[in-house]
């Protein structure tokens, strides 16, 4: 028989491949007559190339999260936190996008520089459609993956991982908007949909900490 942590490792891949199976399924399927998202904050952030790099790091920025938290840190509490984090955002992108197909027009026609920048938004344009994006997964995922290391005991006295953490996720959220990969609805949408899961998951935390520190400094003064 399997054991209990072997079945919690055994999440990740499953649900990916659920996630990506249903991903596809809707990117197939929302190719015309959806909801355009725009506002106009979308027409004054500019197009700049530069910001592929943080944007193509958001995918070894997650899988090196899960892989920490999986095998290194040996926390199980730290670790669902992070997988159901993950998972209910992830989840609710799916319906979401079922629910309400939408999509922008923000993509430029042409661009200004001819660089190697360039030519990775063009790929980058090519294999990834402009539908399904609100809330923005890129934002999302990037915020609870800080939020994780944030709250992780182990890395409490590693300041340059946090503060890394933290630079590296606001920049994959300005990269998702100069990228015109997302709007800035998609970017508040998944900022405030984070917040809301994230006060379920960790809030309790705090809640009961000092309900239990006034417990035990009533217990004191009664002895």
């Amino acid at each position: 028989m399997f054991s209990k942590k072997f079945l919690s490792y055994m999440v990740v891949p499953v649900y990916m491949v659920i996630y990506l199976l249903g991903f596809q399924y809707l990117e197939s399927k929302v190719t015309y007559g959806y909801h355009i998202i725009h506002c106009e904050l979308d027409s004054l952030i500019p197009f700049c190339e530069y910001f592929i790099i943080p944007y193509v790091m958001w995918f070894f920025y997650i899988a090196a999260t899960v892989i920490y938290f999986m095998i290194l840190n040996k926390n199980q509490k730290e670790y669902w936190q992070l997988i159901l984090n993950l998972g209910i955002g992830m989840t609710l992108f799916l319906l979401i996008s079922w629910i309400y197909p939408n999509g922008h027009t923000l993509r430029p026609d042409t661009f200004v520089r001819d660089n190697i920048f360039v030519d990775m938004v063009k790929g980058l344009y090519q294999i990834d459609t402009p539908t399904n994006i609100l809330p923005s997964i890129h934002v999302y995922n990037s915020i609870a993956a800080y939020m994780a290391i944030r709250h992780c005991e182990k890395l409490q006295d590693k300041r340059w991982i946090q503060r890394g953490a933290f630079l590296l996720t606001c920049l994959i959220v300005l990269a998702t908007m100069f990228l015109k990969q997302h709007t800035v609805i998609d970017v508040v949408a998944a900022i405030v949909l984070n917040l809301i899961v994230y006060l379920i998951i960790y809030r309790p935390e705090r809640v009961q900490e000092p309900a239990k520190n006034r417990r035990l400094t009533r217990l004191e003064q009664n002895l």
